[in-house]
């Protein structure tokens, strides 16, 4: 079986309405977790929106509607997931800075790579498993985290399954950080030739 056809032209697929959607689950959990404290709710929301990352990947290669838009997009979704969720859980005393700053630091340092590559002439590195095994398990951590907090069980069963999740999704992403500058280190020393 062969790679799926690649329809850059289609921008209203399947695939794509899930990424949407995904997208639109971003400004309502940061709504409801920061602004009625709604806790429940907002672990519902971000669970939904983790838990169907993968949802638009599979319908695109299974229905054959895999396009440029929907992977430029789904990226996109997931570091806005990540980004609004390390922030308000955060703002809520729920993850340490020191948490979030290393998850910060590790997207600037993705970004400095990006400016090389793009001076180079190239375009973003392929995805690599490993990043996106990392950002499956944060998408993971972080409603069982919120969940800890929301049932009041901060040193319970949940809330050590979250950090469990939470420290092996950290260490998982600055691992693919350092995939993504042996590409970068590639690309550059084959410009350079």
């Amino acid at each position: 079986m062969g790679q799926p056809e690649r329809r850059y032209g289609d921008i209203l697929t399947v695939p794509n309405l899930v990424t949407v959607i995904r997208l639109l689950g971003v400004p309502v959990f940061l709504y409801l977790l920061l602004v009625p404290h709604a806790d429940g709710a907002a672990v519902a929301v971000l669970a939904i929106g983790g838990s169907t990352d993968w949802v638009d990947g599979f319908l695109a290669r299974r229905l054959h509607q895999v396009s440029r838009i929907g992977e430029l997009l789904d990226p996109i979704a997931d570091r806005l997931y990540i980004f609004a969720t390390l922030i308000a859980l955060t703002a809520r005393d729920i993850l340490p800075w020191w948490f979030t700053i290393a998850l910060v630091l590790r997207e600037v340092f993705l970004g400095v790579l990006l400016l090389i590559l793009r001076r180079r002439g190239y375009g973003p590195p392929a995805v690599h498993y490993v990043g996106k095994s990392a950002t499956f398990i944060l998408l993971i951590a972080f409603p069982v985290l919120l969940l800890a907090h929301a049932i009041g069980a901060p040193h319970g069963w949940v809330a050590a399954a979250g950090w469990g999740f939470a420290l092996w999704g950290l260490v998982l992403y600055w691992i693919a950080a350092i995939f993504y500058v042996i590409q970068v280190s590639g690309a550059v020393r084959e410009s350079r030739a």
